[in-house]
C-alpha cells in the first residue's frame, strides 16, 4: 500500500530533518512543498570558521545547501528512493554576517530516470542579496525502497 502524496511528503520532511548533519548544526525546516524546501540555520558559535570575525564557516553553508537541495529532490520523488550528490557547484557571493540566521531555499528542477537536478540559494536579509547559490545533480543509487507493510 502506497502513501498518499501528503503522507509521502511528510515522511520525506521527517526523515531529512532528522539527519545527523541537520540536527548537529542546529538547522530547522521552515516548510516546503512538492519539490521545494526552506530551512533556517540559527547562528551559533559552533558554526564559526574564523573566531576573529565570527563568520560562519563556508563548509557549513556548502553542507546546508547540499542538504536542502537533497531535501527538495526527496520531496519531488513519488516514492522513497536512495540518491546521492553527484555534482555540486557553489558560487559564494559574500561572507555571511556574524550573529545572524542563514536561510536556504532549494528547488528540484527536474528528475530523469537516473539524475535529479536542483538549485538552492543561501541568504540572510533577502534573496536578492545571496551569500551563496548552488546547483546540484543527484544520482539515483538503486531501486525504490520497499513499501512499509501494515500490521
Amino acid at each position: 500500500m502506497s502513501d498518499t502524496p501528503a503522507d509521502f511528503f511528510a515522511s520525506v520532511k521527517e526523515r531529512m530533518s532528522q539527519t545527523a548533519f541537520f540536527t548537529g548544526i542546529g538547522a530547522e525546516m521552515l516548510g516546503g512543498e512538492n519539490g521545494k524546501m526552506r530551512v533556517r540555520l540559527p547562528y551559533g558559535p559552533h558554526l564559526v570558521g574564523d573566531p576573529d570575525t565570527g563568520v560562519v564557516h563556508g563548509g557549513v553553508i556548502t553542507g546546508l545547501l547540499d542538504h536542502a537541495c537533497g531535501m527538495a529532490v526527496g520531496a519531488a520523488l513519488r516514492e522513497h528512493r536512495p540518491f546521492a550528490t553527484l555534482d555540486l557547484r557553489i558560487d559564494y557571493m559574500k561572507a555571511a554576517k556574524p550573529h545572524e540566521d542563514i536561510f536556504v531555499e532549494a528547488e528540484c528542477l527536474k528528475i530523469t530516470h537516473e539524475i535529479a537536478f536542483a538549485r538552492g540559494i543561501a541568504y540572510q536579509e533577502s534573496r536578492e542579496a545571496p551569500i551563496a547559490i548552488a546547483t546540484g545533480n543527484f544520482m539515483m543509487t538503486s531501486t525504490p525502497f520497499p513499501q512499509k507493510q501494515e500490521g
